[in-house]
């Protein structure tokens, strides 16, 4: 990550640590997170893009959130 990206993780957990912010927002901030990352399971990316789910496991970038297994698909 860059300089920038860090700064800005580093504002964001003092704000949330001082301040205290809502479930439903920590909720929307995954959500808006995740639909720019264009974030799928792999059944879901799978089956969506017409692919078998171990040609997904293996040719699409995976990354395991919360222990459970997604494609990021952003390009």
């Amino acid at each position: 990550m860059t300089d920038t990206e860090n700064i800005m993780i580093d504002r964001f957990c003092r704000r949330v640590e001082t301040n205290g912010v809502s479930n439903e927002f920590l909720v929307q901030i995954i959500e808006l997170a995740g639909s720019y990352l264009n974030l799928k399971t792999i059944s879901a990316y799978a089956k969506e893009n017409k692919m078998s789910y171990n040609g997904v496991k293996k040719y699409r970038q995976n990354l395991k959130i919360f222990g459970v297994k997604f494609v990021i698909d952003n390009t």
